[in-house]
């Protein structure tokens, strides 16, 4: 049976594996290595079927050769994705389908015999002419586009209709004129590019059979069923892209669902974390009804009334069948009054909610009064979800390039300040939209309220000089007796002066360590000592053993390095203890009210806080989230130290700690700065605080030599009686709670440059007690307790 194309076609068709078996000679012809034999030896075995090169017309022929046509195309159609992908070899616009993948054959057995696969919604004049274009492209430079989705419409073995997009692979196709093809002109092109819907105009300039088919097609398909099936809708949904207007398109879908052809929409953006309503930010080419102006407005505000205000918190449908008689009963109804003023007699509002977070609201409006109303808003349930996904993609992609711009200009920004980055990037992206300049604004908090406190490893600096004198002592002295030996084999002359250097630097380092001693001890070893060491022809068998001993040992990972490394591992596992603890903390002490936070990981551990209303404008800040978040700052600091006492016995160095808090009663501004990407003070006044901060870590107390800071206690420095007063019952508090020592010290502090009149409060830290994790006490408890105390 010869092969039928479509019942006219220009196209003569080969089913040839020519460009095939080129690739598998050019693979061959390299005669070096596994792919070069296995090509040859699947040429040996095509090698009496020429009719597979010069091409086949026949499909007896190519059943006849199935098995040797699968082996040829093995590496296309690889055998252990034949259960998963859907494909065959066929050729353009063809219903002849062979080699299928085993899935594909599945497919086909499950639709019964009576089945019939044929393109849909392909006539055999869009098959004519697509064929005639796809030579005009090929062989005249055209560039007519008249590509389309095809699909094969196939029922499974229940009956049900599934859609698959078909994909042709082309790339082992070869398309010439037969002699009596004609020739085109320019005009004749022209002609043709006007005259789609002539079918014998085509037929003139492209004959049947007038052109040579050869080779083969990839036929690949992919379920669409439930893409095709909501296509109409996913194709017309808020814009694909950013800035795009897809409003028309939109409304004809919405206009088709409610059958209304005066049918209107907007959609207005919800910001939970500011708690505002804005234009689409994926879209600012979208209209919103609620904001006619484009003006950003909270919803706490005169906007949320009763109504909007349960759509926002309730996240339900609200409808206006009467917009007129609706705002006789409220005439203070702000929604109301901008709704009829834009001629809107009827409308439905729907939350658009996704992961129980409301990205927006969806706005249907009629100048019809009663087309919209609280029945036909249910008609929406059969299409928000698609909405509500397609809205969210576009959320996510404008978060990715928020995310981009933040991480771009700014840096990894703490989560409850990143809504106001957020907002400078939104800013940006909307006036990009608009095609208008923006100049991101630099990020400042003012008003906020500043904590400060350390943890600080007592003596790390002695303890790491301590270690490297130990550890450059035992190498230099293991290194001595080797260039000794050295000398006496009269293996370098210079030897005996190597020895007394060594001897010197040993002297140095039992000593106090200078700065540049570990340096310049390493740099001499580096030039003069380790180059002789290398050259060991001649030498000894001992003296061999030895400088291999000596190199091994010298190794960053040997035992000269021993004392370090167990410097570092201790202040490692003091900071990642300790880092790890105020970590987990945070996360309680952000639910209370949110607020900036930052750490630093030293010779210890650093924070920084930042809490007032700039920080969480969603939400009511009153200065008892302030004095909670000081009492959670003594209770961690507490929780901190006895972990360490704890930790202290598995320390390789059994080092101390000292904790340390700055009270500042004072608002401040603080501002992102752009050029060191991160958060400081903002303004000289303001600077008094970062500078206390860096000069109280080695202050003394006034007229001794003592430090501040002691171990087993925790200091408190202030600077006024109020907080003073306040420090004192967090600290009582805690007393009772058996996280602090009866006694209080009271002291001052020893003047600091530029900073005088400092005080300070220690107390001793409570040890004996048990580590199992305890919960934070609130301000509020405290209070509660104080009262049951005076009663």
């Amino acid at each position: 049976m010869n092969l039928k194309p479509f019942a006219d076609s220009p196209f003569q068709i080969r089913i040839s594996f020519h460009m095939l078996i080129q690739r598998l000679e050019e693979q061959a012809a390299l005669k070096n290595g596994l792919q070069a034999a296995m090509a040859q030896e699947i040429l040996d075995e095509i090698e009496p079927y020429p009719e597979l090169r010069e091409g086949i017309t026949d499909t007896e022929v190519l059943i006849k050769h199935a098995g040797i046509i699968k082996r040829l195309t093995g590496d296309i159609f690889p055998e252990a994705l034949t259960l998963n992908e859907i494909k065959a070899i066929s050729v353009p616009f063809q219903d002849v389908l062979f080699n299928q993948t085993r899935r594909l054959q599945n497919i086909i057995a499950a639709a019964g015999s009576v089945f019939d696969i044929n393109i849909r919604d392909f006539t055999e004049h869009q098959v004519y002419v697509s064929s005639c274009c796809i030579i005009m492209n090929e062989f005249y430079g055209t560039d007519f586009n008249f590509s389309r989705p095809w699909f094969y419409d196939i029922p499974d073995a229940k009956g049900v209709i599934k859609h698959y997009r078909i994909l042709y692979n082309a790339d082992f196709m070869d398309l010439m004129p037969t002699p009596g093809a004609p020739l085109l002109t320019a005009e004749d092109i022209e002609l043709l590019r006007d005259n789609y819907d002539d079918l014998s105009l085509w037929k003139k300039y492209f004959p049947k059979d007038s052109w040579i088919l050869k080779g083969f097609a990839i036929l690949t398909l992919f379920d669409a069923t439930v893409e095709n099936a909501v296509s109409a809708l996913k194709g017309t949904l808020l814009g694909a892209t950013y800035g795009n207007n897809l409003e028309g398109k939109f409304l004809d879908v919405f206009r088709s669902i409610y059958k209304l052809p005066n049918l209107n929409i907007g959609f207005t953006s919800f910001n939970d974390a500011e708690n505002t309503f804005s234009i689409a930010t994926f879209n600012p080419n979208l209209k919103s009804y609620l904001l006619p102006d484009h003006v950003e407005e909270e919803c706490f505000d005169t906007l949320c009334t009763r109504s909007l205000s349960k759509l926002v918190q309730e996240k339900t449908y609200f409808a206006i069948s009467d917009v007129a008689k609706y705002l006789q009963a409220e005439p203070d109804n702000v929604m109301a009054q901008r709704f009829l003023e834009q001629g809107i007699k009827s409308m439905i509002l729907a939350p658009v909610v996704k992961n129980g977070h409301l990205l927006g609201i969806i706005e249907l409006v009629s100048n019809n009064v009663g087309e919209l109303n609280s029945i036909n808003a249910n008609q929406l349930e059969n299409v928000l979800p698609y909405i509500t996904d397609t809205i969210d993609k576009q959320y996510s992609n404008i978060q990715n390039q928020i995310q981009a711009i933040i991480q771009n200009e700014y840096t990894t920004i703490h989560p409850s300040v990143y809504w106001k980055f957020k907002k400078e990037a939104i800013k940006f992206l909307q006036y990009r939209g608009l095609k208008k300049d923006y100049a991101l604004k630099e990020v400042t908090f003012h008003d906020v309220f500043p904590l400060y406190g350390q943890i600080d490893i007592k003596g790390s600096s002695d303890t790491r000089n301590k270690s490297v004198q130990l550890d450059l002592q035992e190498q230099l002295t293991a290194l001595i007796p080797i260039i000794e030996q050295l000398h006496l084999s009269n293996k370098d002359s210079d030897a005996e002066q190597h020895v007394r250097n060594l001897q010197e630097y040993v002297m140095d380092v039992q000593s106090a360590l200078r700065a540049d001693t570990e340096q310049q001890i390493q740099n001499y070893l580096e030039l003069h000592i380790h180059p002789l060491l290398k050259e060991t022809d001649d030498l000894p068998v001992k003296t061999k053993t030895a400088i291999e001993k000596y190199l091994t040992q010298a190794g960053k990972e040997g035992d000269f390095h021993q004392n370090r490394r167990k410097y570092e591992t201790t202040v490692a596992m003091i900071n990642e203890k300790m880092a790890l603890l105020l970590d987990r903390a945070q996360v309680q002490a952000q639910e209370v009210f949110p607020h900036y936070y930052e750490r630093f990981k030293t010779d210890g551990i650093e924070h920084n806080l930042y809490i007032g209303a700039n920080i969480a404008p969603a939400k009511n800040f009153d200065i008892s989230y302030l004095h909670n978040l000081r009492l959670w700052q003594l209770q961690v600091l507490c929780e901190m130290e006895l972990e360490h006492h704890y930790l202290k016995p598995y320390l390789p160095y059994p080092l101390d700690v000292t904790s340390l808090i700055l009270a500042f009663s004072l608002p401040m501004s603080i501002r992102f700065r752009m050029d060191e990407k991160r958060f400081d003070v903002d303004g000289t006044y303001n600077a008094r605080f970062e500078i206390v901060k860096k000069r109280i870590d080695k202050a003394v107390i006034k007229n001794t030599t003592e430090r501040l800071t002691a171990i087993g206690k925790l200091t408190i420095v202030y600077s006024n009686h109020d907080e003073e007063v306040e420090y004192k019952n967090y600290i009582r508090f805690l007393q009772t709670q058996k996280m602090l020592e009866d006694e209080i010290e009271m002291l001052d502090v020893e003047d600091l440059q530029g900073v005088s009149g400092l005080k300070a409060l220690r107390v001793r830290i409570r040890y004996n007690t048990s580590l199992p994790v305890r919960k934070f006490f609130t301000y509020t408890e405290m209070q509660q307790q104080a009262k049951t105390i005076a009663l």
